[in-house]
């Protein structure tokens, strides 16, 4: 019985293997700018800066919602059967029996104030006290309908108005970031696109320069027949046979590793095969570089950056100060309270009622602890400000370095273009003169070489040009071809929550 059963499976797996061995892989030709698109929708790197950007977002309106008040309803019921020592009205202590429960309800709104660091509550509240025994029950009723209380630290430090300086800058240099990182996402895309259509172009050299020393390479046969060519000018077209067909089955390796870059780059499926389409156009303009760097301080989160640790190194040392010397906290409270065995007379005829603490802490021997705190603070800022100061700079010359690149590339594009062009025709004019008998092997051999060279120069030199567009875009966070700022929104499934 189970032989007909393992035959079948056998069958079916075999016919299952059949169609999958049978069915076509999927081709997907692509332009440089359909790559990019890609890349900047479901990248990896792009998707992270949309979890990044999502991510400051809220934290942002984390920080927005400490300035505004705050309404808050608790409740802490609580039962208790249990023996206690307890002290009696004539001042002795006995153990008593208590059964009772507790219930309580508060209402409190919490505003903070920016300028003391200090906060208010307005508080309303009502608690209940129920007392079980063995021959009857009591109820009492404590409430205060309504309370004000303001607590401050004098010599404190004030996170309130620290954050308010900080995080702002925090909130701008994360949309920045988002808009160079999607930027930076082109360019990665672009060198992977380049390096693919590198190889490829490779392959197509490969097989042309295969099928070209496979002509010539019969050709010499027969004009070594009649003694018109040397052995040694057969032998070496025999040589050029087998280094292109070498070279073609090593451009076929490189195909293959650079299609599974990108698309592990695009997040593309291993049953895609990828053919990248060149275009010779490029955009034709000239940036001034006083304008770039203008853009670049306004739109890169660099400078953002920059300010941001000048100011968290300055908040350090504020710390620091705060929490070597006297703190002092104090609270007011006033208010109404009443209390009565019903709850009406709890609300009746309230009275008044205040309160008032101070704390005080004086460090009198710390063996130093908190005047290092402070040095080393303050040693951390300065040494904080000097590094800033060289990043700006480094930023400022690799602003202008990278305007420098851009603006001579199309030169490099035009003689590149022309180069090949004029390499492709002398090629032609080669490989003529060898078969009509007045050229060498050499001559060939050069003319191809050049061809071939020049041909990979063409897309380096292009990829180059892409590469400096992009990096360029990113760094000013402007688009010089359309005269735009460069912003990038999230989708709307990452702000729908918000």
């Amino acid at each position: 019985m189970k032989r007909p059963i393992v035959i079948a499976s056998a069958l079916l797996f075999n016919a299952a293997l059949i169609e999958a061995q049978d069915s076509p892989e999927k081709e997907l030709t692509l332009t440089l700018q359909e790559v990019i698109r890609l890349a900047q929708q479901q990248s990896p790197s792009a998707l992270a800066a949309r979890h990044s950007l999502h991510a400051a977002q809220w934290n942002y309106r984390y920080y927005k919602a400490d300035y505004l008040p705050s309404v808050t309803l608790t409740s802490t019921p609580d039962y208790t059967r249990s023996i206690n020592k307890v002290t009696l009205s004539d001042g002795t202590q006995s153990y008593v029996e208590q059964n009772r429960l507790t219930t309580d309800l508060q209402l409190a709104i919490k505003q903070n104030v920016t300028f003391t660091g200090g906060y208010f509550t307005l508080t309303s509240s009502a608690e209940r006290l129920d007392l079980f025994g063995e021959e009857s029950n009591s109820t009492f009723y404590n409430t205060a309908p309504i309370y004000l209380g303001y607590s401050q630290s004098l010599f404190g430090y004030n996170t309130l108005k620290w954050n308010r300086r900080i995080e702002p800058i925090v909130y701008r240099e994360a949309c920045k970031q988002y808009n160079e990182t999607m930027e930076l996402v082109a360019s990665q895309a672009c060198n992977y696109f380049f390096s693919l259509a590198t190889a490829q172009t490779n392959l197509e050299i490969a097989r042309f320069n295969l099928a070209s020393a496979d002509t010539l390479n019969r050709y010499a046969k027969g004009r070594y027949d009649i003694g018109t060519i040397t052995e040694n000018d057969m032998l070496q077209l025999e040589i050029n046979k087998l280094n292109a067909e070498e070279e073609q089955i090593s451009a076929q390796m490189s195909v293959d590793d650079q299609m599974q870059t990108l698309r592990t780059y695009l997040n593309l499926q291993d049953d895609v095969n990828l053919h990248v389409v060149i275009d010779d156009s490029i955009p034709q303009f000239i940036v001034p570089i006083d304008e770039a760097m203008a853009y670049a301080y306004q739109n890169n989160p660099d400078p953002e950056t920059f300010q941001r640790q000048r100011l968290q190194s300055e908040s350090n040392l504020a710390y620091a100060k705060a929490n070597a010397g006297l703190k002092a906290d104090i609270y007011l409270q006033f208010g109404l309270t009443q209390t009565g065995n019903t709850l009406r007379d709890a609300y009746h005829d309230p009275i008044n009622s205040q309160y008032a603490s101070i704390s005080l802490s004086l460090p009198i021997l710390d063996w130093g602890k908190g005047k290092g705190r402070v040095k080393v603070a303050r040693s951390n800022r300065d040494l904080t400000h000097i590094q800033v100061e060289q990043n700006e700079r480094n930023f400022e010359q690799n602003v202008q370095r990278i305007v420098r690149q851009f603006n001579i590339q199309g030169n490099h594009m035009t003689i590149a273009a022309k180069t090949a062009t004029t390499a492709e025709r002398r090629f032609e004019v080669a490989r003529r003169l060898y078969l009509m008998g007045k050229s060498t092997v050499l001559d060939l051999n050069a003319a191809i070489s050049e061809k071939d060279a020049a041909r990979r120069n063409h897309i380096s030199t292009l990829k180059t040009f892409w590469s400096l567009y992009y990096t360029l875009r990113s760094l000013t966070g402007y688009d010089f071809e359309r005269g735009e700022k460069i912003s990038y929104k999230l989708a709307p499934s990452y702000t729908s929550e918000q």
